[in-house]
């Protein structure tokens, strides 16, 4: 690889890094290529980039970036990079989910916004709820009050008509 075509990869990298919300580090030695090519079906699915990088090139376009200085400690043997920007969990979960059924695909590092986690912590990051899920507890949170308000309304009002009906039952007496 000639010093264009390396300035080329490491652009693309900063590009990418730049975009994203979430970079992940993974280990896939020891993965056959329809395995990997299930898996990035998969990544692609949820919104998710997997690349692999020449782990220098990567390390050049950490430092060029500024941003998720910490992965640079990982960036040894065989390296996958996943890229999320919409759902920066997603790609904890399809991990967790490979690394369950085979062994392989290892999670070595990763950041989510500015935080940094190491592999250790992948059982976490799989159990954190999507950005969808968030908003649909958040939405149901904000509905709670409102029906509970309709329904001490209806409970008023039903409790007048049963005060009302009591009333004329008594007159008509």
């Amino acid at each position: 690889m000639n010093k264009n075509e390396k300035a080329e990869v490491i652009s693309e990298i900063l590009e990418v890094i730049n975009g994203s919300s979430a970079v992940f580090l993974t280990d896939y030695s020891g993965i056959n290529v329809a395995d990997i090519s299930d898996i990035r079906n998969q990544f692609r699915k949820e919104g998710v980039r997997y690349k692999v990088y020449k782990n220098t090139l990567f390390k050049r376009a950490l430092q060029e970036s500024g941003k998720f200085e910490k992965l640079a400690d990982h960036l040894e043997g065989m390296t996958g990079f996943a890229f999320a920007s919409d759902n920066p969990v997603a790609p904890a979960k399809i991990i967790k989910k490979y690394f369950d059924t085979s062994k392989k695909l290892a999670l070595k590092a990763c950041y989510i916004s500015t935080d940094y986690y190491d592999g250790t912590r992948l059982n976490e990051l799989a159990l954190l709820p999507s950005k969808e899920e968030l908003i649909a507890s958040i939405m149901g949170s904000l509905n709670s009050p409102a029906s509970g308000i309709v329904g001490a309304i209806n409970a008023v009002v039903r409790d007048l008509v049963s005060v009302v009906d009591q009333i004329s039952k008594r007159e008509a007496a």
